[in-house]
Parts: structure tokens; sequence; C-alpha cells
């Protein structure tokens, strides 16, 4: 999202910094500063860690006349409100996820420091009532949903077609696909189980999960385990994520929290019908029965039985994938995403953001 946000962003009033910490999560460097963004690495090994560079962090603020800071996730979070309290710096936080669903030692620190901060940002109203009813705030806190680029994220049948010829996939098979982050709260092994029972119905079904994690190995050992190695594709974690949502025809969600994903906005914005369970800000952006189905988290019969009405139903599935576009477009572009973040910063008299 930070790459395709400086592609959006007004260049003529906005100058674009980004400090990241953990030196091995490089993959984004290059495609950030292809959009013009100043990047730079700060070498930290853990969280705690994080919190201790905050003297080179004011170091660099100082150099390049900072007018303020974007902080995501927790740790920077922290470390952004502490440099907020030493020197006066607006801050601004963005807010990803439920404080429940946060470690005590998380929620403690963010109990005890939200207020530290010019402004938060949650990626959904769930987001924002989570902070609410957990944290006692006398800062203003604002909904900002997550956006996607609509020019990038289309269905194209060409490329997907490609895509699908190049794993061997018939043309008349129905892919169902996901993408993420392989961790515990996505209940991937889950989604296994749900492909599994489809596929025993289904034998023309294939599966694609795009992705990589602390989980790959488990996932890999369950996929060989339910004997769907043929059919279930992990090629791991990939930049074209564009190309990845045009090879499916359906989109499935297993996760047991989310904030609001990107990958559902893409799914979506794709023309991809998505079938997910109803957690986080998720029922805010996908209309049930209209752009797709919700289903309780743990009800996984539920989960199967809506992907096997769009398998069994082409025009469903087109229908579906056509109105939930609609709605990305309406509401939540890239664009528009971009237009109330540069508002905010303007309310702080900005010139330049981190």
């Amino acid at each position: 999202m930070l790459v395709e946000t400086a592609k959006f962003h007004d260049r003529s009033q906005f100058q674009l910094h980004v400090v990241f910490f953990l030196p091995w999560k490089d993959q984004l460097v290059e495609p950030l500063q292809q959009a013009g963004v100043k990047v730079l690495n700060i070498p930290a090994t853990n969280n705690f860690q994080i919190i201790r560079k905050y003297k080179e962090v004011e170091q660099y603020i100082n150099l390049h006349q900072i007018d303020l800071v974007h902080s995501h996730l927790p740790w920077a979070g922290f470390l952004g409100r502490w440099i907020h309290h030493r020197t006066g710096i607006p801050v601004v936080y963005t807010e990803h996820n439920k404080q429940e669903r946060y470690h005590f030692l998380t929620r403690l620190f963010n109990r005890f420091s939200f207020n530290f901060q010019s402004q938060a940002i949650a990626v959904s109203e769930d987001v924002k009532l989570s902070i609410l009813k957990n944290i006692e705030v006398d800062i203003p806190v604002t909904t900002i949903s997550n956006g996607v680029n609509t020019s990038i994220y289309f269905n194209n049948r060409v490329v997907g077609n490609a895509l699908r010829k190049s794993l061997d996939i018939n043309e008349d098979a129905v892919v169902l696909g996901t993408l993420a982050v392989f961790r515990k709260q996505k209940c991937l092994l889950k989604w296994l189980d749900v492909f599994a029972a489809l596929y025993d119905c289904n034998s023309n079904l294939r599966g694609i999960m795009v992705g990589d994690g602390p989980l790959m190995n488990e996932i890999l050992t369950y996929r060989k385990k339910l004997g769907l190695d043929q059919v279930v594709f992990l090629p791991g974690l990939q930049t074209n994520s564009a190309d990845w949502y045009n090879a499916m025809d359906i989109f499935m969600i297993s996760s047991e929290f989310e904030g609001l994903p990107l990958a559902l906005l893409e799914a979506m914005a794709s023309e991809k019908p998505v079938v997910s369970t109803k957690v986080g800000g998720i029922g805010e952006v996908l209309q049930h029965t209209e752009s797709g189905y919700l289903v309780d988290f743990g009800d996984w019969s539920g989960l199967t039985q809506s992907a096997q009405a769009l398998i069994d139903n082409v025009s469903l599935r087109a229908s579906m994938g056509k109105y939930g576009r609609e709605r990305i477009i309406a509401s939540n572009s890239l664009a528009q995403m971009v237009t109330s973040l540069e508002h905010m910063y303007n309310k702080y008299g900005v010139q330049k953001i981190n």
C-alpha cells in the first residue's frame, strides 16, 4: 500500500520518506525508490530494539526537516509517540487491527501511550470501535478505509489465462484462491479443509494460495496429508499480485480476525466474488449475497456451501464480481484514501510527510 499511495500523493505538496527497521523486510525498497520515495533502513532485530532507535530517527527527521511522521504497526507506533513526546513533531498512527487481538504487552503499551500522538486512523469502523472500547482516548480517531489502485486491479482474463496455463491448469477448471501472510489468524489449514471438501465433489477445482510466512512449512505438510499437492498451488511471495487475482475465479478468506484486509479489496477490484468469514471490517465492504457471501467464523460447512454455490453458477460469479468492483470504485479507491490522508496531513500545516 505504501508503494501505491506514493504514486497518488501530490508531489507539489508532499515529499515522501519511509524508514523501516527489520533489514530482511526489504522487498519494497526498490519499488518505493522507483516511486520517488526516499528509503532508509535503521537496523533493528526485534521490537524492543525498534524503540531504542529513537535517536537515529530523530536525527533523520532533523536532517531532512520532516514535518510529520505517519507510523504503521504497533511498535513503530510506540516509537512515533515517544518522538512526539520528546520533540512535539506531529505524529499520526494507523491502526490496522483490533486491540483484543494483540499480545497483552502490546495492548498494555497501546493503552498507556495512545494519547501521546496527534491523531489516530482506523482502517475500519470495527477497528475504531475497538480502540474506543479499550482505550481512554482524548485525541481524534478517524476511520480512513484502506484503498486499492483500481487501474492496476481489474479483470484481465488474458493475463489470468496465461498464468493458469503456466501452472498447467485447464481452461475449464474453477480456481479457488487466496492471498495472505501465512500466519495463524488466517486459518489456512481450515482453508485447505474447505478446499478438500469441495474437491471431493468437484474434480475440476484447483486452488492457488499466494503468500509466505511462518506457517509455510506446516501448510505444505498439511496439503500433502490431504493429498492436494497436484491441485493446490503455493507459488510463495509474489510482487505481481494483480496477475494472480486474475488467475482465480473465486476468492476465499478463512480468517479468525482482521482489520480490513487489503487482499479483500484487491480481489473485489479484480471482479472476483468473495466468500469470507464475517470478521473485522470485512462486512463493511463485502455485501452478503451481492458481491459474495459472509459466514460466521467457525462455520466451515457454511463457507463450503457458499463456495459451492459460486462453483456451480458462472453467471452468479460474474454478476457478484462486477458488483464488487463497482463497490470498490465507489468507496475504496486509492485516490479517495490518499485524498483523505492529505486532508489530515494539511490540518497540521504539513509540507513534507514521512
